[in-house]
């Protein structure tokens, strides 16, 4: 590759002009295979990037440059490495903001886009309910015993539970999956052992919950050769272009967020049009809860946001999303909404 300016600019902007069968916006991906123009393998110095690689890795590199965004600005990243959203090509490459100038790269298993990545001096601590599951014991436990005891209040269990996030994805499959708050990847896991998505991104705050997420994949060859990357952000802050995502999956995860409206109206932002985001969570109540335990239910009196189902539907059409649907089940609800 040669490049005559040390400025660095996304590959879509000056590889799409050329070749408009590749379009920057991700709903046009599905037609990638049917695109017959030729490629060449070329090199020229310009004072942009001027590298033609053939149609698999000029898929993949467009792809990731437009989707990973820097978390402080959301200009898209500029990535130096092997291409693929997959453990070992993440882990082997770099990533870095042309405005803020500001670098991002792999720790560990997983790639840091938070808005503190790389900090010395700062450190931030979330509330309560937040920081729980950044702990090495809880994460550890998540899926030997912690995660079973759902099912008291009507969770259907895992295997159900994916079952009916697939049923409402189906206008997403052949696209990108992001499973925020994925935890230790429980269904991070299925949605890549399924096939069904080009990608999925297990997305957590936790580091701990990620490092144990890595270990489960590790475990599973089918998985570990699957398009899965591991990404530690901030659900209200999430590192993608605006429009660059098919799915988002939220499995008992509303509840522990901090500020549920600031994550929903993220996550409508980096949905496509036509783009799913399903999610579970615990309710406060129900129509069928008694009164007199109902005050004892209060907010308040949680550690943790736990909404009534309107309350739920109310967010997301205010942050945009539309065709609202819902399943309930005691405490249990999942929910999916589309992005207009």
């Amino acid at each position: 590759m040669a490049i005559a300016s040390t400025s660095l600019r996304p590959l879509h902007k000056s590889l799409f002009p050329k070749y408009p069968c590749f379009s920057h916006n991700l709903r046009s991906r599905p037609f990638l295979r049917f695109c017959s123009q030729p490629f060449h393998f070329t090199v020229r110095a310009t004072s942009a990037i001027a590298l033609e690689p053939d149609l698999s890795t000029q898929q993949n590199q467009t792809l990731e440059t437009d989707l990973f965004s820097c978390p402080v600005c959301y200009e898209p990243l500029i990535r130096k490495g092997p291409p693929g959203l997959n453990l070992e090509a993440i882990y082997r490459s770099g990533f870095k903001c042309k405005i803020c100038n500001k670098s991002y790269s792999s720790k560990d298993v997983y790639l840091d886009l938070t808005v503190t990545a790389g900090l010395r001096e700062y450190t931030e601590v979330k509330p309560a309910g937040t920081e729980l599951f950044r702990s090495p014991l809880v994460s550890f436990v998540y899926e030997r015993g912690w995660r079973q005891n759902f099912n008291r209040s009507g969770f259907p269990g895992p295997d159900e539970e994916f079952r009916m996030a697939q049923e409402y994805f189906k206008p997403a499959e052949g696209g990108i999956l992001v499973d925020v708050s994925c935890g230790s990847g429980l269904f991070s896991r299925k949605f890549a052992k399924s096939g069904t998505y080009s990608a999925v991104i297990a997305l957590d705050f936790s580091e701990n919950m990620l490092r144990q997420c890595n270990d489960f994949i590790k475990q599973d060859a089918s998985i570990l050769a699957s398009n899965i990357a591991l990404v530690r952000a901030d659900v209200s802050r999430l590192p993608f272009s605006s429009g660059s995502i098919d799915a988002v999956h939220a499995g008992a995860a509303l509840h522990c967020w901090p500020s549920p409206s600031n994550a929903v109206a993220e996550i409508s932002r980096i949905l496509r049009s036509g783009g799913v985001f399903v999610g579970s969570t615990f309710l406060r109540y129900t129509s069928s809860t008694p009164w007199i335990i109902r005050p004892f239910r209060e907010r308040i009196l949680q550690n943790y946001n736990y909404l009534l189902e309107e309350e739920i539907e109310d967010l997301c059409t205010s942050c945009g999303l539309t065709k609202y649907t819902k399943k309930v089940q005691q405490s249990f609800i999942m929910f999916s909404a589309q992005k207009p």
